[in-house]
């Protein structure tokens, strides 16, 4: 991990005006004031000045995904992030297709429940908690099964923090004659994730995530073919995601009530997201946060679940301490007591929790963070942070 600047060299950020704790979690997260601001006016939604909006909103987003030649568009749906992977899923796998999910946590575990919902068929690599699916696997599953029409993949898989190699995946996958679908929802906006970083049919993501806006609706950025070829196909009125874009094209409205004050903080959110300068200033502060975290925990004595070269610059994942005096629920009050909400883990085997980077917070923030970890264990009596052995070993035979 690269070495640490000093305090002196970046300005911080504004503390939350309102006195809330940092939402150190993959979304919802700890917004900009003006975000929140952006909200207090009522809009209407078949009015032309909403119109207005949300044409601006799918041009901003096209714009972030490097769409320069008309060839993609951009659908925003109504909902959380899961609606709009489930619109994805419905309405750009055929009924006949059969889908090749990549998983290694609870969200490519979603997109497989997702599928059976759906009725549509379906295989799956599964890496566990600790690794990311590599092309060769992937080419050797395509290559063992011609009926696989689709592979869908999560991007950054937060259960556990993996940063998926999705350039290599997409080639292993275009190369082989099929279509890549992704689940960008915790990376798009901070990781590269554009038309001409990779190949892909569709991609999304939702707006509580790494462009900072609050929740209420995802998007979908796909290939016109792609959604031109999804006429008829969703299995759901509200997720169809070729009616929505049809009807937008049409009208410039929204088929059904949108999240008005939604899309007006998104509006906000996407102008501080070109202030700090798009995708690579975004995910260079999300990846400064990680390190300066990262380093300091590890400093206190704990272990992450992955090694370096797979950490995410979105969240990372902490094996909890063996001590017989931790408990993650009191450790949790007391991390919120002091200003920080951290997520509780998701691993099946030993016990975890979770720490995000993203939002509105830099590098002081996670100094503080980490100070606060500190002081929470001293008070829980906690004199080593180091994980069980099971956990190293687990770590050690899956990672191998």
């Amino acid at each position: 991990m690269p070495n640490t600047a000093s305090d002196r060299t970046i300005a911080p950020l504004e503390t939350p005006r309102l006195g809330e704790p940092y939402l150190l979690t993959p979304g919802p997260l700890t917004t900009a004031y003006e975000v929140k601001e952006a909200m207090l006016r009522d809009w209407g939604s078949w009015d032309g000045d909403f119109r207005a909006m949300t044409a601006r909103l799918r041009r901003d987003l096209l714009d972030i995904a490097g769409d320069t030649k008309g060839e993609f568009d951009c659908v925003p749906m109504q909902g959380s992030g899961s609606f709009s992977v489930e619109a994805m899923l419905g309405s750009f796998v055929p009924k006949d297709g059969k889908v090749l999910v990549l998983m290694n946590g609870a969200y490519g575990k979603r997109i497989a429940q997702t599928l059976t919902y759906l009725g549509r068929d379906h295989v799956t690599i599964d890496k566990g908690d600790y690794m990311p699916p590599r092309g060769p696997e992937v080419a050797a599953a395509l290559d063992a099964d011609p009926d696989i029409t689709h592979v869908v993949v999560v991007h950054c898989e937060t259960s556990s923090g993996i940063l998926n190699p999705l350039k290599e995946i997409s080639d292993t996958v275009y190369s082989r004659g099929r279509k890549l679908l992704v689940d960008s929802m915790s990376a798009f906006g901070a990781v590269p994730a554009g038309i001409n970083d990779f190949r892909y049919e569709a991609i999304v993501s939702s707006a509580n995530k790494c462009i900072e806006g609050v929740p209420g609706f995802g998007f979908v950025i796909a290939r016109k073919g792609e959604l031109e070829a999804a006429k008829g196909r969703s299995h759901s009125l509200s997720l169809d995601v070729h009616a929505q874009w049809d009807y937008m094209n049409k009208t410039g409205q929204w088929r059904f009530t949108p999240p008005t004050h939604v899309v007006a903080a998104f509006l906000e959110a996407l102008r501080l997201h070109r202030e700090d300068g798009g995708v690579a200033g975004r995910g260079a502060r999300y990846a400064r946060n990680r390190d300066v975290m990262v380093a300091g925990m590890r400093e206190a004595g704990f272990e992450t679940l992955l090694a370096d070269q797979w950490l995410s610059p979105i969240i990372v994942t902490f094996f909890s301490p063996a001590h017989p005096a931790f408990a993650f629920d009191r450790f949790y009050d007391l991390m919120k007591d002091k200003g920080f909400i951290i997520y509780p883990g998701k691993l099946t085997v030993v016990d975890s929790f979770r720490v995000g980077c993203i939002g509105r917070m830099d590098e002081h923030v996670m100094r503080r963070v980490v100070a606060a970890a500190r002081e929470s264990l001293n008070e829980m009596g906690v004199d080593s942070a180091a994980p069980p052995a099971v956990a190293l070993e687990e770590r050690r035979r899956l990672a191998a």
